[in-house]
């Protein structure tokens, strides 16, 4: 009975505090998350649920070119990307590119930001100078590589003639082999230094006092790197892996402005394919088809990462 006349006392003094607020102030304190939210469905709704709306609608039928009119073909559209070879040579590519920027610039950013951490004379200034690959927009630096890649300048094929044993000059561009590795290369000069500063922060949360046990207990460097050092960035480097899958998977203008997909379409990937074949050979519907399956495949990916992320700290916490 106590408890329920507290509780009763309770309501009646909150009410009673109410009564000198306007309604329309009561409804908008109790609405203000609702109302801050409505812009952001609004955007996402014109700019993102309407279009992948509208691009599932045309993978089901055959817009013709200067036609206002759709004819419904079901599922048509996805029989013929599944028995195309150009398709699955094209996932393999998008597929192959991703993962290897992904292992190559993690790698890349998690030494340099090893580096970065360590105290040294300069090093904001050389922490600044890092972000200017990433600062590049991404039209100039496809026109630099270009440059330094193509003859007569190929500024990078005399580089590698002063490696031992290379006496020809690689065909960087040109080359179905070389060309998927230049991009790659490229791409990962691209990103890396924004990986790097992100691991850098990630570095400098992780408490000093786990060094100094490790190394009172007589850990060398490599064990003070796969005990306490790797297991604190863990995470990061797990969500940093997701983004790098996103941005790659993604990728147009690096490899549109140096390969445009090439030679023989072995560069081509998810996006490439999808430009193409909507505004080079424009079959608007077989190319929301070809959208539909990389946002598919994209929507399987981040899945994948969460979930091993989740395993990842579940084993941790045992």
């Amino acid at each position: 009975m106590a408890v329920s006349t507290s509780t009763k006392e309770t309501v009646r003094r909150a009410t009673s505090s109410n009564k000198g607020v306007p309604l329309i102030l009561r409804f908008y304190h109790r609405r203000i998350a609702y109302i801050l939210a409505v812009p952001l469905v609004l955007y996402e709704a014109i700019f993102l649920f309407y279009p992948m709306a509208e691009g599932v609608r045309d993978s089901l039928s055959n817009v013709e070119t200067g036609s206002t009119t759709q004819k419904w073909v079901g599922l048509a559209n996805y029989q013929r990307m599944l028995s195309d070879p150009v398709f699955w040579q094209t996932i393999q590519n998008t597929v192959v590119y991703a993962v290897s920027v992904i292992v190559l610039a993690l790698t890349v950013a998690l030494g340099t930001a090893l580096l970065m951490n360590r105290p040294f004379r300069g090093r904001p200034i050389f922490r600044a100078v890092l972000t200017t690959p990433w600062a590049f927009p991404d039209i100039p630096t496809a026109i630099a590589f270009v440059w330094m890649m193509s003859p007569p300048n190929d500024v990078l094929g005399e580089i590698a003639r002063w490696i031992p044993g290379v006496h020809t000059t690689p065909l960087w561009l040109q080359d179905p082999t070389w060309a998927l590795v230049s991009i790659v290369l490229i791409s990962v000069w691209k990103g890396f230094p924004f990986y790097a500063l992100v691991i850098l922060a990630a570095l400098q949360g992780v408490p000093a006092e786990l060094y100094e046990a490790a190394k009172v207990d007589g850990a060398n460097a490599w064990h003070r790197f796969r005990n306490v050092t790797y297991p604190g960035v863990l995470p990061t480097l797990m969500l940093l892996a997701l983004l790098a899958f996103i941005f790659s998977f993604q990728q147009f203008t690096l490899i549109w402005k140096t390969t445009g997909g090439g030679p023989v379409n072995a560069t081509q990937t998810i996006s490439i394919m999808i430009y193409n074949t909507a505004f080079q050979f424009f079959d608007y519907s077989y190319a929301s088809a070809i959208g539909v399956a990389g946002f598919v495949l994209s929507m399987l990916a981040a899945v994948l990462f969460v979930f091993l992320e989740r395993r990842v700290r579940a084993a941790e916490g045992r």
